[in-house]
């Protein structure tokens, strides 16, 4: 169905990597005009009455108004919500034709995408219960601009915002709003399901016990849309996070392995975003990974490493540390996939101390089981370049620590002599203490080496 030229306008962006429509004007610019403006004329005085107006239009070009400068600052948004202005919204939601249904469902998003306090505005004003009927409307452009609006309510650091929401019967209808055709629409559901059940084990639960939640999220992991696929594996990531039995559900749902292919999708966002989902399903626990390494998990991700920059390497990272962690098995398929040499490259110049860190942990995952798993790291210079970071004075603490813990825990274990003697010139006191130890164990044991 085609999107009408208002709806196309009234659009604007809940997370950073979806497109942010020019007609709506970015809370980024300078807003000095627009405040000294609305608060030299007293716009919202004049708007407020043209909302009552006998006129259909009229009504919606006031709502549309007072959503662009809601939507453009948190100032001008609080003067709406000292005005009064929306009940009168609340009250029309109801009421009205869908046109206006849908200008004045932007304005409480606009309103309540600010901060929790004009988030809590929103919901005391009532606009919860007539935002969740307009999801059960036939138009699914009301559908979306109300789906939108409850996903600000929700995204906010407060639970109790997003609990209010779920308990505003949201959730089936969000979950009915997926299976929708309309794609725009799947993108919002998908968003503001996302949102609610980041917060809590409760809250991430109630989406999960949804008949079907799951089962068509999961579907939409292969649909050609990227915005869609972007927003789908968010959501999935945000409910396994939470504990096992929540990420078994996911697993369970046959996203496997399609998400793995999406490692190789065209867009960056939905690489990330699918490693992100992978990440928080591999740390739960050894049968979840051993799920990721039966469907080629390893090699996935090592090549998703190989491909990615900056901070983008991060979920991937995690993710080989977690699955390596867990048992000697585990650690060799990451091993064997040549999960090595793009931790190394991660712990080298160029990234930001806390990829750097997150890959020096991971490399200790890999290589505390035993020899057999120390001795290839030795033999990628492994030691060294984690000294070299312990050792660097601009290396952050963070990072000196996993540093420190990833070197002991592979010495530990170590039996190559050759990859700890360079260590004793330039090892500090921390370590070479640890050196020192290794090495006489090894030399004790080993005539060859003594020689």
């Amino acid at each position: 169905m085609r999107r009408s030229r208002s709806t196309r306008r009234l659009e604007c962006s809940l997370c950073p990597q979806w497109p942010t429509s020019p007609a709506v004007p970015s809370t980024s610019r300078p807003s000095t005009l627009p405040v000294v403006f609305a608060s030299t004329v007293d716009v919202m005085s004049l708007l407020r009455p043209l909302l009552l107006d006998n006129v259909p239009s009229i009504q919606e070009s006031a709502a549309i108004a007072l959503g662009r400068l809601a939507n453009y600052s948190e100032e001008l948004a609080t003067d709406i919500v000292s005005n009064d202005i929306l009940h009168h919204l609340v009250m029309s939601l109801s009421q009205q034709n869908r046109s206006y249904k849908k200008a004045a469902a932007y304005v409480l998003r606009s309103v309540a995408k600010h901060s929790e306090h004009l988030a809590r505005c929103v919901i005391n004003a009532g606009a919860l219960e007539s935002l969740v009927s307009c999801l059960e409307e036939f138009d699914p452009e009301v559908k979306e601009v109300a789906a939108l609006a409850l996903a600000y309510i929700a995204k906010h650091n407060d639970p109790t915002l997003a609990l209010q929401v779920a308990d505003a019967g949201a959730v089936p209808l969000l979950i009915l709003c997926v299976q929708e055709p309309n794609v725009p629409l799947k993108r919002v559901a998908a968003t503001a399901i996302g949102e609610i059940a980041k917060h809590s084990e409760e809250l991430a639960h109630r989406v999960a016990d949804t008949e079907g939640a799951i089962k068509h999220l999961a579907l939409l992991i292969a649909h050609p849309d990227k915005q869609l696929k972007k927003q789908v594996c968010a959501c999935l990531a945000n409910i396994a996070k939470h504990n096992e039995e929540l990420a078994v559900t996911v697993a369970e749902a046959d996203i496997f392995p399609k998400i793995l292919y999406c490692l190789k999708d065209a867009d960056p966002q939905v690489r990330k975003n699918a490693a992100n989902c992978i990440r928080e399903i591999a740390k739960q626990s050894s049968e979840l990974a051993n799920i990721i390494v039966h469907y080629g998990g390893p090699g996935a991700i090592v090549d998703y490493l190989n491909h990615t920059t900056g901070v983008a390497k991060l979920p991937g990272i995690m993710t080989l540390g977690f699955i390596g962690g867990f048992d000697e098995s585990l650690a060799m398929s990451i091993i064997v996939s040549e999960g090595i040499a793009p931790l190394c490259e991660a712990v080298g110049p160029g990234n930001e101390d806390h990829v750097k860190a997150a890959a020096a942990w991971s490399l200790g995952q890999l290589g505390r089981h035993s020899p057999q798993h120390a001795k290839p790291l030795c033999e990628k210079n492994v030691p060294a370049i984690l000294l070299s970071v312990f050792i660097n004075q601009e290396s952050s603490e963070d990072l000196k620590n996993q540093a420190k813990r990833a070197l002991k825990s592979i010495i530990r274990v170590c039996k190559e002599i050759d990859a700890l003697i360079p260590l004793v010139n330039v090892a500090q006191p921390p370590i070479i203490k640890y050196v020192l130890e290794k090495c006489a164990m090894i030399l004790e044991k080993n005539l060859q080496a003594k020689k």
